[in-house]
C-alpha cells in the first residue's frame, strides 16, 4: 500500500494545482466502476446522455439526494484535477481509490468553471453541475482525515480540489490524452 502524504505536504502542492490550465487541459486517466466499489481503468470510454460513463453503475446506483432515489443526471460524471490526488497520494495506482472517472490536468475552480460552463471531453460535450462534491467519510477512509480537511477547506471548496459533478450534453467517445477544454 502507498502512503498518502500529510496535510502540510499536501499544501506544499497548492501553488502547482493553481498553475492547472484554465482553457484546454487533458485527460489523465478514465475509471469506471462497474459495480459498488469496483474500479476499472479505461483505455477509452463512451459518453452517452442517459447513462453517463458507459459500464459505470452510476445508472443503476440509488441516490440519496433526489426524493426518488433515482440517479440524479447532475452526478453523471465525477471529475477530480489530476495535481490534488497527486498531491494526496504518492502513487497513481491509488487514484481509483477515489471515485472519480475523469482525472484531468484542468482547473476546476468555481471561478474558472462556474455551473452551467460547458466542456469539450474527447469527442464529448459535458456540462458542470451546481451539485457540490465534497469529501465524504469514504474518501477519508481510503485516503485519511488529513485528505478530506485539504479538499473540504475553504481554499479546497474555492478550487473544488475534491472536483466536480457534470452531466453529458453530448454522446462521445474519450481517451487518456484527449484534451478537455472550456467552450465558449
Amino acid at each position: 500500500m502507498h502512503p498518502v502524504r500529510s496535510l502540510v505536504e499536501m499544501e506544499s502542492h497548492l501553488a502547482s494545482i493553481r498553475q492547472s490550465p484554465s482553457d484546454e487541459g487533458m485527460v489523465e486517466m478514465i475509471v469506471s466502476r462497474p459495480i459498488t466499489g469496483g474500479r476499472q481503468v479505461m483505455d477509452n470510454a463512451d459518453l452517452n446522455i442517459d447513462s453517463g460513463l458507459v459500464g459505470d453503475n452510476w445508472v443503476n446506483r440509488k441516490d440519496k439526494h433526489t426524493a426518488d432515489g433515482k440517479p440524479d443526471p447532475g452526478r453523471q460524471l465525477t471529475l477530480m484535477n489530476s495535481r490534488v490526488i497527486n498531491a494526496i497520494t504518492e502513487s497513481a495506482e491509488r487514484w481509483p481509490e477515489a471515485g472519480d472517472q475523469f482525472f484531468v490536468d484542468f482547473d476546476l475552480s468555481d471561478e474558472n468553471l462556474p455551473p452551467g460552463t460547458r466542456l469539450g471531453i474527447g469527442q464529448a460535450v459535458i456540462e458542470v453541475s451546481a451539485l457540490p462534491h465534497l469529501g465524504c467519510f469514504k474518501f477519508g477512509k481510503r485516503f485519511g482525515k488529513d485528505a478530506n480537511q485539504f479538499v473540504n477547506s475553504t481554499v479546497g471548496k474555492a478550487l473544488n480540489l475534491r472536483g466536480i459533478n457534470a452531466r453529458v450534453l453530448t454522446s462521445g467517445v474519450v481517451a487518456p490524452g484527449d484534451p478537455i477544454r472550456k467552450i465558449l
